[in-house]
């Protein structure tokens, strides 16, 4: 440290030293000014309930109004603007009577706010504890409203629960409608397409290639059978013609023995037979025809059985071989109807099966069309059919949350510490008013010295002479004090220091009065 710099520091200490007076003054004067404006100035009083948040002990799902476990900052911020609200701290002031004079000279709105800044809810950073605080003249008042202000912000949490779990469950209902709404016409939808294309769909492709392998081998198995058919005919028609070659042959013989020998009943016997069966080929035994054929040939049979062909027994052996050999040529002509009507019926079945197999044919080439058409029909029903059942669980889970909060089972706040009567004021504090007033009266005296140091132009050091006249100083004379200035001095310093002294003897003595009588509260 330089030797000017020590001047300066004890330019300084000397200057203070030398107005002590002024520094002290200063010092009990603003200790004074905040005492009595501690005394006057108005108490703000403070009184705290401090609340709890009890998670519910019955979970029914995800589907929470809060969506799940309720975040204690969310639930204050909200509750905040509702018990804050209006018409509840309406309520609160006409309950407990307060503002009455501000109410008489402003309006309601300035006094709704003015309340809303002495109303402090916040979490106390300990797990789910918040308090809530209210802030007045009077400690009675001010406990009673805390209190009041507490019951509100339970009462309050549990009509928004319950309201907004109704509102859940009935915006959910209305959703479920509407969802399934939409998936009953996607049904529908799919319905109506699958009975449309029904044989077209993939999962009958396997089962129409059954089919059409199927047709194709009838198909197959039915030509088979229709050339057997020409090949077997082939033959009966030329047995035919054989036959009829031999009768050919025998009709000259039977037309003598016919002239010797009269038709018998054998003769009529053999050719009824053959009659029927040529009448069987044709009709059913139903038929009046073949009934009566049938009575007939009874009636022959039984007049033979009884002898009345005995005496005929030569004239027909003649004639037996040409009857029998009719009757083969009738079942060969028979046989060939039969034939024919079994290939003409066989062609008729045949006929409906190419266009049958062209119908398969279709249905088989249109699947990869219908596969790709259902597959958005199902993707599209997929995601309506995962939201609507997203929509049922939580239309369930909201309205077991709803039958929770009406029977009060939900999350709820619960009063840990109920508001007490406040001992001591929350504003003004009495230590922080002393402190400020103290730094003031300090700040103050000090700014007063330096203030009568500057407005002094005389020549403290010998510095400031020689910089002020350019001439170094060669000698100084010291300041000789007479013994009558010294005793004045002495006399001054003294009665200044009584003074002093004594003013601060009595402000502590106030101060100390004051406390003992509940004036001053620390």
């Amino acid at each position: 440290m330089s030797n000017q710099q020590r001047q300066l520091i004890k330019k300084y200490v000397d200057l203070v030293l030398s107005r002590w007076r002024i520094l002290a003054s200063s010092l009990l004067l603003g200790i004074t000014i905040g005492l009595v404006y501690y005394v006057i100035v108005p108490k703000i009083y403070q009184s705290t309930a401090v609340l709890s948040y009890e998670q519910q002990q019955i979970s029914p799902g995800k589907m929470d109004p809060e969506q799940g476990r309720i975040r204690l900052q969310e639930s204050l911020a909200t509750l905040r603007e509702l018990v804050t609200s209006r018409n509840n701290l309406e309520k609160v002031i006409n309950q407990f009577a307060l503002y009455e004079e501000a109410r008489k000279q402003l309006p309601l709105e300035d006094v709704i706010e003015m309340m809303r800044k002495q109303i402090t809810i916040q979490s106390t950073g300990k797990g789910d504890i918040f308090s809530v605080s209210f802030r007045g003249g009077d400690p009675q008042k001010v406990t009673r409203v805390a209190n009041g202000l507490a019951a509100l912000f339970i009462e309050e949490n549990m009509k928004y629960r319950e309201e907004r779990a109704a509102d859940i469950a009935k915006y959910t209902q209305s959703e479920l409608a509407l969802a399934k709404k939409v998936l009953d016409e996607k049904e529908q939808q799919m319905r109506d397409y699958k009975l449309k294309y029904f044989n077209e769909m993939p999962e009958q492709r396997a089962g129409n290639l059954t089919q059409l392998q199927a047709l194709m081998k009838q198909n197959q198995e039915i030509q088979n059978s229709i050339q057997e058919l020409e090949r077997t005919k082939v033959m009966v028609q030329e047995q035919a013609n054989v036959q009829r070659s031999i009768e050919s042959l025998q009709a000259p013989s039977e037309s003598r023995s016919s002239t010797q020998y009269p038709e018998t009943d054998g003769d009529r016997l053999l050719r009824q037979q053959a009659y029927l069966e040529e009448l069987l080929g044709k009709y059913t035994e139903s038929h009046p025809e073949v009934r009566h054929i049938k009575q007939s040939i009874q009636r022959l049979e039984e007049k033979i059985r009884k002898g009345g062909g005995a005496r005929q027994n030569g004239a027909s052996s003649g004639a037996g071989k040409s009857a029998q050999a009719h009757l083969a040529g009738s079942k060969l002509q028979l046989q060939l109807k039969q034939i024919e009507g079994t290939i003409e019926q066989l062609r008729e079945e045949q006929k409906k099966i190419p266009p049958q197999i062209d119908q398969y044919k279709k249905w088989i080439e249109a699947v990869p069309v219908r596969e790709a058409e259902w597959t958005g029909f199902t993707r599209d029903y997929n995601e309506l059919r995962r939201h609507y059942d997203q929509l049922v669980s939580q239309s369930l889970q909201a309205q077991s949350v709803e039958n929770l909060e009406r029977n009060q089972k939900g999350s709820k706040f619960k009063i840990v510490d109920s508001a007490r009567v406040p001992e001591k004021p929350f504003k003004p504090n009495f230590l922080t008013i002393v402190f400020v007033a103290m730094a003031a009266g300090l700040g103050l005296s000090f700014g007063s010295v330096l203030l009568f140091d500057f407005a002094d132009t005389s020549f403290k050091q010998i510095g400031e002479l020689e910089a002020y006249i350019g001439v170094p100083v060669i000698c100084a004379i010291p300041f000789i004090e007479k013994d009558a200035e010294t005793r004045r001095d002495r006399i001054i310093f003294r009665i200044s220091l009584a003074l002093i002294a004594g003013y601060a003897v009595l402000l502590i003595g106030a101060i100390v009065y004051m406390k003992l009588k509940g004036m001053i509260i620390i």
